[in-house]
Parts: structure tokens; C-alpha cells; sequence
């Protein structure tokens, strides 16, 4: 759920959130889909100056947020940066994919705090890669800016996908997930803030240690967030705080 202060603030000074987000779809063909229509939803800056350009910010949703409504997927972080005080502040692109029902965005149990190694990706993860160049080649956005997040199911999209396209991401900021530490060397020079609750039920804080570990091992220095008494919806406290992860997120550059 939306905290408290967001939920008061976007009823006092912004539209609900789907109607700030463009509607967009593709037809997809990946995995067990032949031509199906696949709609995800992009947030484009209030205002865009002629031949600037701007961040992107590719958000994966968490198990909760599945579905085919096109909007569930916009709840904590793509509804935060829908503000207008934070549009202000952080003016950026936001692609919001919507996993569907029943799928996840990497084929791994969440559960279990043993990882498993990397295979190819799923149909859900060859269509968000589908979806981000899509964006990519049709808008304004700074490739030197662009970010990497996600939570809970969310959270281990972010860790898949930056192990596969490490050079692409200025930031990866993967929360209460978990990812396969054989191939953390891949992130040793990424920026990385990864957060997680130590009372976690949902998705054990090993999950989260192990990768840390792993890249540090291998000469990285990532940052990481360990949350003692907070479950799994380390989220709030990553995405919200004066001192959580945007302002840090938004200042990474690849150049």
C-alpha cells in the first residue's frame, strides 16, 4: 500500500496516476505470445525542452502488481515520481511494464535462500529488454542516465537484468530481492544500492547479503541498505526517506 503522506499528497496535487502515464502496447511475440498485445504504461517529463535530454527510470513491479489492468504496476516508486513537486525535482522518463498474471520477470523461487544460476530470459524479461530499446530509440533520454529498480519479484528483475546489461544501467537499485552471485563480477563497476528488511518473510535478507558479498569479493563496492525489524516492504523506507535512494540515484552518470 501507498503510505499515508503519498496517498494525501497525490490527492491534493496531482491526477491519479494512470492518467499521468501514457498508454502505450506492442505486439509481442516472445515465450507462448503470437502477436499479442501487450500494454505497459511511460511517464514522460512535464516538460520536454527541444533538444535536451532527460533520465529514464525502468521500474519492475513486485508478484502483487501482476495482472493485464495496466495500472496496478504504477503504485509505490511510478506513482511517487508522477508528482508534480517531484516531477519538478526529478524530471525523467519512467517505463512501468506489467508482468502478467501467474509469470514473474525471472524464473527463480523467492522463498528459498539458496540462489540458482542465470538461464536465458524468460518471455516477461525478453519483453521488458523489448519495451526499454523501444523507448530508448523513441524519446529524448540521456543514455548516460539511465536506472535500474525494482522490488520484491521486482527486485530480482533488477539483479537479472543488470547482469546481463551491465554497461547500460548508470544505477541499479534492486530491493528485497535476490540474484545468482556466480555472476556478480558483472557489477563490479555499476553503482548498486541494494536494500532489504532483516525480518523479511517473503523474501530472505540472504538473498540480498549473498550478492552484496559477491560483488564486493570480486572488487566492487556496492552500497547497501539493511533495515533491522522491517519486513519485507523495505520499499517505503528506500524510496521515500530524505536519505533513501533517489537523490543518489538520480546524481550516477555512465560518463
Amino acid at each position: 500500500m501507498l503510505s499515508l503522506a503519498l496517498i494525501l499528497a497525490l490527492e491534493i496535487t496531482a491526477v491519479p496516476p494512470e492518467q499521468a502515464y501514457e498508454e502505450l502496447q506492442i505486439e509481442f511475440t516472445g515465450g507462448d505470445y503470437n502477436k499479442e498485445p501487450f500494454k505497459y504504461r511511460l511517464l514522460k517529463p512535464a516538460k520536454i525542452d527541444e533538444g535536451k535530454k532527460y533520465p529514464l527510470v525502468l521500474f519492475l513491479h513486485g508478484a502483487g502488481e501482476r495482472g493485464t489492468d495496466n495500472v496496478s504496476q504504477l503504485k509505490y516508486l511510478p506513482a511517487q515520481l508522477a508528482m508534480p513537486n517531484m516531477q519538478e525535482k526529478y524530471p525523467c522518463f519512467v517505463l512501468a511494464p506489467q508482468c502478467r498474471p501467474d509469470k514473474k520477470w525471472v524464473e527463480v523461487p523467492w522463498g528459498t535462500k539458496e540462489s540458482e544460476p542465470q538461464t536465458a530470459p524468460g518471455d516477461q524479461m525478453q519483453c521488458v529488454v523489448e519495451l526499454f530499446d523501444k523507448t530508448l530509440k523513441e524519446n529524448p533520454i540521456d543514455t548516460d542516465r539511465v536506472y535500474l529498480t525494482g522490488l520484491s519479484m521486482g527486485g530480482y528483475g533488477s539483479w537479472d537484468l543488470s547482469m546481463r546489461m551491465p554497461e547500460r544501467f548508470a544505477a541499479v537499485v534492486p530491493i528485497c530481492g535476490g540474484g545468482d552471485e556466480r555472476g556478480a563480477a558483472k557489477l563490479v563497476n555499476t553503482p548498486l544500492w541494494a536494500w532489504h528488511g532483516d525480518a523479511d518473510n517473503a523474501v530472505p535478507v540472504e538473498r540480498s547479503r549473498t550478492m552484496i558479498d559477491a560483488i564486493k569479493k570480486a572488487g566492487g563496492n556496492p552500497k547497501y541498505s539493511e533495515l533491522k525489524a522491517v519486513g519485507h516492504n523495505s520499499w517505503t523506507p528506500a524510496y521515500e526517506s530524505s536519505d533513501g535512494v533517489l537523490p543518489w540515484m538520480f546524481g550516477q552518470r555512465l560518463k
